[in-house]
């Protein structure tokens, strides 16, 4: 048996999953309850208060991210659009059956598709998938066998989550794409962690 004498930092000491890009892991930031939204600090690891939510909507799914990814150079060549990517690591929205209400919480989750956004110039895709052992949603393969309207309200959610009244949205949302192309943002955004990674340490990319 092994473990961390201290907690890991969740994007850079968790793993990206038992078979990225198809199973990966996700770090639940946000669930379908909150009207506040989190985001991890990337200094400290913990979950920091980001801003209450500007309008009613919820979360349709939990929200989070993929550890060991970043959202750089690889990401963006993805993107119609894209300048960069937004430097985050990877956004995942996972479907789950039964409610689960904690963030803070690591599941193992199955690549089905994703969005593509743009927001202000930058690629932030969102990776969908579903709770790997769930019983109702476990054999979904494709983001095309997910109800019309949950890709629907998550497609609004993610329109309409920065929206503040008087202002122009600076957010772009494309039609949603299958599991092969969100297979390959997944190891786009392995691989741009692995050159962030590098940079830091000043070692060859």
């Amino acid at each position: 048996m092994t473990f961390e004498a201290s907690r890991p930092h969740p994007w850079h000491g968790l793993s990206a999953g038992p078979e990225p890009p198809r199973r990966v892991n996700a770090y639940v930031e946000i669930t379908p309850f909150d009207l506040v939204k989190y985001e991890i600090d990337k200094e400290t690891g913990y979950l920091r208060v980001d801003r209450p939510q500007r309008t009613s909507s919820l979360p349709p799914t939990l929200y989070g991210f993929v550890p060991q990814t970043h959202c750089g150079e690889r990401v963006a060549e993805l993107m119609p659009g894209a300048g960069a990517g937004d430097g985050d690591p990877l956004d995942i929205c996972v479907v789950s059956e039964r409610p689960i209400s904690r963030a803070e919480v690591i599941l193992e989750a199955r690549v089905i598709g994703g969005l593509p956004m743009l927001d202000g110039g930058e690629a932030d895709d969102k990776i969908v998938a579903v709770l790997a052992n769930d019983e109702v949603w476990a054999h979904a393969r494709d983001v095309e066998e997910l109800p019309s309207a949950l890709v629907e309200r998550l497609r609004h959610y993610f329109a309409t989550y920065k929206a503040l009244p008087g202002e122009a949205s600076e957010v772009q949302l494309g039609p949603a794409y299958g599991r092969a192309q969100a297979e390959r943002v997944v190891e786009a955004a392995m691989a741009d962690y692995r050159t962030l990674r590098a940079r830091e340490r000043g070692a060859p990319e």
